[in-house]
């Protein structure tokens, strides 16, 4: 079956919703299926070349499909924005079950997330990545491999559910406004989760905003995004680990 033309999509969903039709249905998967392919390459950007790109499609199609099957259109939401973090959480659970990190670089990590947050709370600033070293007992060139080591197990981290006092729930990347759409909390609750999380993110050295706003908000690559910093991609992947770390340790510390 060929992709529908863009003008015939409000007619599919029709179909599908109203008359169950399963052509439809399997034209509707087809007309989004490029968003798969976005979301696996921005998560294959982070994971080792051991990955094939072709798994991770293969993970979210399960995502795509299952946006399609739950979507309601007449809420009047954007399909686009509804599926992708469901493809891309589709991806990541596949790929968290392979567990592909030792107990001991998970644990190392731990340490280091409570390192972050604890030396926030006495310095009242971002500690640097010399204190957070000597508090958890390694030196710099240690903890930097460490972020290594662990840089594609936090490809997920801004997708994390972080669950609020009132009830609500929010995501770490929910917070990092991108003025240019609808804001998606505006479908959230737990107003006090999101302000504590929005805040955390702003604390982020200016370097690692950035970072994070181009890998999680403008499909930036980690490649590209070192040609932006003029850093190396390994550098750039080191940086992104060491905001994740930062933002899980701080958010851990906070009562909302």
């Amino acid at each position: 079956m060929l992709t529908p033309a863009p003008e015939t999509v409000d007619g599919l969903w029709e179909q599908f919703k109203v008359d169950a039709d399963p052509e439809a249905r399997e034209a509707l998967i087809l007309h989004y299926a490029p968003l798969v392919k976005f979301i696996a390459g921005r998560v294959g950007a982070s994971l080792p070349a051991t990955v094939e790109n072709s798994d991770l499609v293969s993970y979210g199609l399960f995502g795509l499909i299952d946006a399609i099957d739950k979507f309601e259109p007449e809420r009047g939401w954007k399909f686009e924005t509804y599926a992708l973090s469901r493809i891309r959480g589709s991806i990541i659970d596949e790929l968290r079950g392979l567990d592909w990190v030792p107990r001991s670089i998970r644990a190392r990590s731990r340490e280091v997330e409570r390192a972050y947050a604890e030396l926030e709370n006495e310095l009242h600033r971002t500690p640097t990545d010399e204190e957070v070293a000597n508090r958890v007992g390694m030196d710099v060139h240690d903890l930097h491999e460490l972020f290594a080591m662990v840089s594609y197990t936090h490809v997920a981290a801004l997708d994390e559910l972080i669950h609020g006092g009132d009830g609500g729930s929010a995501t770490l990347g929910d917070m990092v406004v991108d003025r240019r759409l609808p804001a998606p909390e505006d479908a959230l609750e737990g107003q006090s989760v999101r302000e504590a999380i929005g805040g955390a993110v702003h604390l982020l050295p200016e370097r690692d905003q950035i970072i994070v706003a181009l890998y999680y908000y403008e499909g930036f690559t980690l490649a590209e995004i070192g040609q932006v910093l003029g850093v190396t991609e390994s550098r750039v992947s080191q940086l992104h680990s060491r905001a994740m770390l930062q933002l899980r340790g701080w958010m851990s510390q906070v009562e909302v």
